[in-house]
């Protein structure tokens, strides 16, 4: 095997590790905005299990996975570079929007059967998917805190059989993974900013993630990272109401009970 990578493999697998740091960082920056978010220091600091430098050196184990695992994927595929590097070609950007929604239909299948049966089987649960649940507040860089064999399962394999299956190039890949990782901290990060497009454009935004990471919920709202129609259509829909806090800031409430309490 060739162990030479291209630049569009070196930014396939290295640019979305860097736009997780510069994008979830941007929402340290505004913790301070306590009027946008969706739960308090406070609350933080007495739900969470785990600590900030743990949650951060698990992200870094995880990522350092997901480099091997594309590596090896533009090596055995070659890139997938036929058919669409050539910017000239006037149809290349009508296959890179069919790809790019392909990816973002397997990548939804995959993880809300594969999230759901994570938190049904007791055994996987218990063992590995529980560690991210650690989290019960989110926040951004948590978004890719789990163990490492749930990461593995969950987003690094589900991230490269989008884009194999989709048939991406290394570049196109890249724009998909970053875009898959801007949005997977945008539902962790906790915060509902003014003028957030991925609030507007999607049901499936940061306070429909937040159900899913509380005790009360947990067994709802699977759905991630894009669209909720598995949830729609399984019954795992929570719906919820968005609830001003006298002290600033916003509740989210589920609006019926879960049926496992």
């Amino acid at each position: 095997m060739d162990l030479a990578i291209s630049n569009d493999e070196f930014m396939g697998i290295f640019v979305p590790i860097l736009v997780y740091w510069i994008y979830s960082g941007m929402y340290v920056i505004l913790e301070s905005f306590e009027k946008y978010k969706l739960h308090s220091k406070k609350e933080e600091e007495e739900k969470n299990l785990v600590s900030r430098k743990t949650v951060i050196m698990g992200v870094l184990l995880q990522q350092t996975f997901q480099a091997i695992v594309f590596f090896l994927l533009f090596k055995a595929t070659g890139g997938n570079d036929a058919g669409e590097d050539s910017a000239v070609q006037p149809s290349s950007f009508i296959v890179i929007a069919r790809q790019l929604v392909v990816a973002m239909l397997f990548l939804d299948t995959y993880q809300y059967f594969t999230h759901r049966y994570m938190h049904h089987n007791k055994i996987l649960y218990r063992h590995f998917h529980s560690h991210h649940h650690r989290l019960v507040i989110p926040y951004a860089f948590g978004a890719f805190y789990s163990h490492q064999v749930d990461g593995l399962l969950f987003d690094t394999i589900g991230g490269a059989l989008s884009a194999f299956l989709s048939g991406m190039s290394p570049r196109t890949s890249c724009y998909f993974s970053c875009f898959a990782t801007i949005k997977a901290i945008d539902d962790h990060c906790g915060m509902l900013l003014p003028g957030n497009p991925f609030h507007i454009f999607f049901w499936n935004n940061t306070a429909f993630h937040y159900i899913h990471h509380q005790l009360h919920s947990a067994k709802y709202n699977f759905s991630q990272p894009f669209f909720i129609m598995w949830d729609r259509i399984m019954g795992t829909y929570m719906p919820y109401s968005l609830e001003k806090r006298a002290e600033g800031g916003f509740e989210v409430r589920p609006i019926k009970e879960s049926k496992d309490d």
